[in-house]
C-alpha cells in the first residue's frame, strides 16, 4: 500500500485550527492576521521544517484557484456601478499610472541586472518584461482582508477596492503581451496578433462567462429565499464558473470577479445575505491561501544576484505604486487623502503574483541563466521571495492609512455594534407592569394607553409572577360581560423559561429571543431578582442601524 504523505492534512489541519492562534497572536501584537499565516506557511514548507513538501503544494494547485475564485468574487462584490459611474475616470487614471510606472522602474533595472548575470540582452530583456508586468500586479485578498478586518468604509477605501480588483486586468494584459515579446526575443514562434488576440480572450471571454453566471445567480435568487438553498447555489456555480476558466485558460479572478459585480448590482437586496455568508464562509480559504504562499518561500542557496533582483524589485515596485497613484490622483483632481494614501494601501502582492510567476515559469523554464538555474526558477523564486517580503509592508500599511484616513471602523456591522452592548443600555427600565388582581376591564384599559406588547404581572409584593400580551388579551375582548370579573391572573401565561440579565451581552439576549421568536422580553436585575426592563427586539434593531448609518456618514 502506498505510504500517506501527511502534509496536505498537516495543511488543512492548519487552515482550521491555525486560524484561531494566528487571530489571537495577530491581535496581541496589533498586526494585520495574514503575516501570521504567511509566516506559519513558511515553518511547515520547504523553507522550514519540510512538513508540506513541493509536491504536497502542487496537490493543492485547484484549490489556489478557488480561493483566487472566492476573493475575486468577494472583491467584485463590493463594487457598485454607481460608484465606478461617479469615480470611473479616477479609478482609470490612478489604475494606469501606478501599473505602467511599475512596469518601467522595475523592469528596466532587473533587465540590466540579468545581461551582466547572463551575458545576453534577448533573455534580460524578457525576464525584465515579465518581472515588470508581474510587479504591476496588487494582491485583492490580503488588501481586502484588512480592509474587513478593521471595518473600513469611504472614499479611500472604495479607491483601494477598485483600484486592486481592476490591477489583475491590467497585470494579466502587461503579462500577456509581456510573454509574447519575451517568446518572440528568446526564439519562440507568435505573432503579436495572435498574442494580442489570446489577451483579449482571456480577459472579456472571462469577463462574458463571468456576467453569464451571473444571470443564472440572479434566476436562482429570485426562485428561492432559503439560505440553505442559495449558498451551495453560489458555491457551486462559482466553482463551475473557477474550472471552466481553468479549462480554457481563462483569468479566473477577471470571470469570479465580473460574477459577484454583476450578481449584487443586479439585486443588492437579495445579494446582501449571500455576500454575509460568503464572507463567513472564506475565513478559512484565506487561512489556507496565505499559509500555501509561505509554504512555497525557500529563503536559503539562492545566489547573491538574485537577492539584488529581489531588493531592486521590492524598492523599484514600490516607488512605482507610490509616485503613480500620486500622480493618477493628481491628474484626476482626487480627493487629498487619496493622493496620500493610495500608493500605500497598493504594496500587497499574493496569488495573482504567484501565479502569473508560475505560467511564466514554465514558459521560460528552458532558458539557462546559470548552469544551475534556468529563467522560469530566477521568476518564480524572485516573485515568492518579493511577495513575503511586500506582504510585510503591505497588509500594516493598509491598516495604517485606513486608521490615518479615519475610515476604520466605519463599516460595522450589526453583529459588531451587538457585541459590543450590554442589554441594560438598551432595554426599556420603565416598564408598565400589571398587577395581578387588576379586572380585565382596568387591565385593557393600561394595555390600550401603552406601546408594550408583553406586560410583567406581578404580585403585591412587586414579584414577577407572569406575563400578559395583547394576544393573551384578544381571547376575552369579544365577550365584555367577563371585563368586570375576570383577573389579570385568570388569563396570565407562565414568566420565561429562559431568564435574562440586565448585564448580559446584548448579542446573545438577542439571539435567544430570535430563537424563541419573541419580539419583547422581560428583563431581570441579576443581583436581586426583580424586574429591570423590557427589551423590545424590533426597537433595538433599529436604533443599532441609526447608529451604524452614523458611523459610515463620510466625514
Amino acid at each position: 500500500m502506498r505510504e500517506l504523505n501527511p502534509g496536505i492534512l498537516i495543511i488543512f489541519g492548519i487552515g482550521v485550527f491555525g486560524g484561531i492562534i494566528s487571530a489571537l497572536m495577530a491581535k496581541r501584537l496589533s498586526v494585520p492576521q495574514v503575516l501570521g499565516y504567511i509566516l506559519v506557511g513558511i515553518l511547515i514548507g520547504e523553507g522550514g521544517f519540510k512538513l508540506v513538501t513541493a509536491n504536497d503544494i502542487t496537490a493543492l494547485s485547484s484549490f489556489n484557484f478557488f480561493a483566487l475564485g472566492v476573493i475575486g468574487f468577494l472583491v467584485g462584490a463590493e463594487i457598485r456601478f454607481s460608484i465606478l459611474k461617479k469615480y470611473g475616470r479616477q479609478f482609470a487614471s490612478i489604475l494606469a499610472a501606478e501599473g505602467l510606472l511599475t512596469f518601467v522602474f522595475v523592469g528596466v533595472p532587473i533587465t540590466f541586472i540579468l545581461y551582466n548575470v547572463m551575458g545576453s540582452w534577448p533573455g534580460a530583456i524578457a525576464a525584465g518584461i515579465i518581472f515588470g508586468a508581474i510587479a504591476s500586479a496588487t494582491d485583492p485578498a490580503s488588501t481586502m482582508s484588512v480592509i474587513w478586518e478593521y471595518r473600513s468604509a469611504g472614499i479611500l477605501t472604495t479607491t483601494l477596492i477598485a483600484i486592486v480588483a481592476l490591477d489583475d486586468a491590467l497585470a494579466m494584459t502587461l503579462y500577456g503581451l509581456g510573454t509574447g515579446i519575451a517568446r518572440i526575443l528568446t526564439g519562440g514562434e507568435v505573432t503579436w496578433l495572435i498574442q494580442f488576440s489570446h489577451i483579449l480572450l482571456e480577459l472579456f471571454g472571462a469577463v462574458f462567462m463571468g456576467i453569464f453566471a451571473a444571470f443564472i445567480m440572479h434566476w436562482i435568487l429570485r426562485l428561492s429565499d432559503k439560505i440553505e438553498v442559495i449558498i451551495p447555489s453560489v458555491i457551486g456555480l462559482l466553482l463551475l464558473t473557477i474550472g471552466v476558466a481553468v479549462h480554457f485558460n481563462l483569468d479566473v479572478i477577471m470571470a469570479s470577479m465580473s460574477m459577484g459585480l454583476v450578481m449584487v448590482n443586479m439585486d443588492p437586496e437579495r445579494s446582501a445575505k449571500v455576500i454575509h455568508q460568503l464572507k463567513n464562509f472564506s475565513d478559512t480559504i484565506y487561512i489556507l491561501f496565505f499559509v500555501l504562499v509561505g509554504a512555497r518561500l525557500t529563503l536559503y542557496a539562492m545566489p547573491v544576484w538574485l537577492w539584488l533582483i529581489i531588493i531592486v524589485y521590492v524598492v523599484s515596485r514600490t516607488l512605482g505604486k507610490v509616485l503613480g497613484a500620486w500622480i493618477g490622483a493628481v491628474i484626476s483632481k482626487a480627493p487629498i487623502k487619496i493622493r496620500q494614501y493610495s500608493g500605500l494601501g497598493l504594496f500587497a502582492q499574493g496569488g495573482v503574483a504567484i501565479g502569473l510567476s508560475i505560467m511564466a515559469s514554465q514558459h521560460l523554464n528552458e532558458i539557462v541563466v546559470t548552469d544551475s538555474m534556468s529563467l522560469g526558477d530566477v521568476i518564480i523564486f524572485g516573485v515568492t521571495t518579493t511577495t513575503f517580503l511586500v506582504q510585510l509592508m503591505g497588509p500594516p500599511l493598509v491598516k495604517w492609512i485606513v486608521k490615518k484616513s479615519g475610515e476604520a471602523g466605519r463599516n460595522v456591522t450589526i453583529d459588531d455594534v451587538l457585541a459590543d452592548m450590554k442589554v441594560d443600555q438598551v432595554l426599556n427600565d420603565s416598564p408598565v407592569m400589571l398587577n395581578e388582581e387588576l379586572s380585565i376591564e382596568q387591565t385593557v384599559k393600561i394595555m390600550a394607553e401603552s406601546d408594550q406588547l408583553l406586560f410583567p404581572v406581578v404580585d403585591n409584593t412587586g414579584k414577577w409572577v407572569g406575563l400578559l400580551s395583547v394576544s393573551d388579551i384578544r381571547q376575552v375582548l369579544p365577550d365584555t360581560s367577563l371585563w368586570k370579573w375576570m383577573l389579570c391572573s385568570d388569563i396570565m401565561t407562565d414568566i420565561h423559561k429562559e431568564i435574562l440579565y440586565n448585564d448580559m451581552p446584548l448579542n446573545k439576549a438577542m439571539a435567544l429571543m430570535n430563537q424563541l421568536n419573541y419580539s419583547e422580553y422581560v428583563i431581570l436585575e441579576r443581583t436581586t431578582g426583580k424586574i429591570s426592563g423590557i427589551l423590545n427586539y424590533y426597537r433595538v434593531m433599529q436604533n443599532i442601524e441609526h447608529k451604524i448609518l452614523g458611523a459610515q456618514i463620510d466625514t
